[in-house]
């Protein structure tokens, strides 16, 4: 069966864009999202809460939303139920994700806690097609409920990855629909939860929800903001940490929250672009109501030895900025030739690794007024910094001459700006820069 939409409905998704940064579209009730990255452009696959008044999970569809910069967002398509298997009215249209493979799109939905079905597109939005006419993860599957979904790519393979306190992995036949094994479950040493602080909650020891990602060659297994480790995909996996602390919130974005505390429900998915990492997450801060859930974006930042930096939750999110706020420099939104360290002051810089290195702060407001930019740098080299409009082919607007550090230490140095606009994205560029001779920590605009 495929999904149709007539045109009028076809016009009104395509002129619905919405400008937001935290939450990424307000006051829409987008939760369990995922992003991904389809000809450099990101598409988030999410659940839909239905109402401002939910008193309880209502979610009639699951929608796809797209955006060029992680800022403007588009809602691009709506799957319906009754256009799937499920064949009617349906109010538990849980958590989705989606996948690419041989020139077709695949979009993998819940059928409430039991069930995963999914449909065939030609593209990122649609329209789809349910070519099994029934789940591809039956209830009877395995001992968990198989639902919420995480579908992962690696080396050129597929899997499936699903459950509620114990997870199962089983990799996808080359035709995205169907298993090409049993699945197996997945061993987690000594996992924690929201519901599981202490290790002690044996029947509840993580949560709904799992998602998979790989950075550096180790596999990353995720519920919500907890996470644990494995050189294998298959596992076993060894519990790590939240990437979300208490003191990862900015004013007016820690409560309220839901019964269990704030790390309970940030059902979401990690993902990266253009060099820079993100966790994608459920949030409730800004409508008061666990029912009516919203999606917001943070960096992701990794430690040495691969274990995540604690994120921070506030309103500015990702791919802005404001000239009035001191600017870390590893948030970038786009990079060339850098790479992020860890500092002495338990942050992260970034450093370029070729002659020519650049790196990309895209939509800063209010710099109109700004006569300096500060940096603060260890310069091993006097650097030249070439500060661009855009990208680094974009208009010179002026040049920072760094000079070499007096010491080793992080050092402010101050330089007079110019052709600044009022809204505007920068490049800065770096010029015959040899490896590990430079560090930018964080930057600021001042009047």
């Amino acid at each position: 069966m495929y999904l149709k939409i007539s045109f009028f409905t076809l016009l009104f998704l395509c002129v619905l864009s919405l400008h937001a940064q935290n939450p990424i579209v307000e006051n829409q009730g987008l939760n369990d999202p995922h992003i991904h990255i389809f000809n450099d452009t990101a598409y988030v696959y999410a659940s839909h809460d239905k109402s401002i008044e939910n008193k309880e999970f209502i979610m009639e569809d699951w929608w796809v939303w797209s955006s060029p910069d992680l800022v403007n967002w588009t809602k691009r398509s709506v799957l319906n139920p009754k256009d799937t298997y499920i064949g009617k009215d349906f109010s538990r249209c849980w958590a989705t994700d989606a996948a690419y493979r041989d020139g077709k799109y695949y979009f993998y939905f819940s059928e409430g806690n039991e069930q995963t079905g999914v449909v065939v597109g030609d593209s990122p939005v649609g329209p789809w097609e349910d070519v099994l006419g029934g789940p591809l993860l039956s209830s009877e599957l395995t001992p968990t409920h198989e639902y919420d979904m995480a579908v992962f790519e690696d080396n050129g393979e597929h899997y499936i990855i699903f459950g509620v306190w114990d997870y199962y992995i089983a990799r996808l036949n080359n035709d995205m629909v169907s298993l090409a094994e049993k699945p197996k479950k997945i061993i987690i040493n000594n996992p924690r939860g929201p519901y599981n602080p202490d290790g002690n909650n044996k029947k509840m020891p993580t949560d709904d929800k799992p998602f998979m990602h790989k950075y550096n060659g180790k596999y990353y297994l995720s519920w919500g903001c907890f996470y644990a480790m494995s050189d294998n995909l298959y596992g076993p996996y060894d519990y790590k940490d939240s990437v979300i602390k208490e003191e990862s919130f900015d004013e007016g974005y820690d409560a309220p929250t839901w019964p269990n505390g704030f790390l309970q429900g940030r059902h979401g998915s990690f993902f990266e672009w253009h060099n820079q990492w993100y966790y994608i997450y459920c949030d409730i801060s800004q409508t008061g109501n666990r029912y009516f859930r919203d999606s917001f974006i943070s960096y992701i930042h990794y430690k040495e030895n691969g274990e995540m930096a604690t994120i921070r939750v506030d309103g500015i999110g990702v791919g802005n900025y404001d000239a009035n706020v001191i600017i870390e420099a590893e948030d970038y939104f786009k990079s060339d030739n850098i790479v992020k360290v860890e500092n002495t002051k338990g942050g992260f810089s970034i450093e370029p690794t070729e002659d020519i290195s650049s790196v990309v702060y895209p939509n800063i407001k209010n710099l109109k007024h700004s006569s300096t930019l500060e940096l603060e740098v260890i310069a091993n080299q006097a650097v030249q910094l070439e500060v661009r409009e855009n990208d680094a082919q974009g208009m010179l607007l002026f040049i920072c001459d760094v000079p070499k550090n007096e010491i080793y230490t992080f050092q402010k140095r101050s330089f007079a700006t110019k052709n600044l606009k009022e809204n505007q994205s920068l490049c800065f560029v770096f010029k015959d820069v040899k490896p590990e001779s430079f560090k930018l920590n964080r930057f600021k605009f001042k009047n």
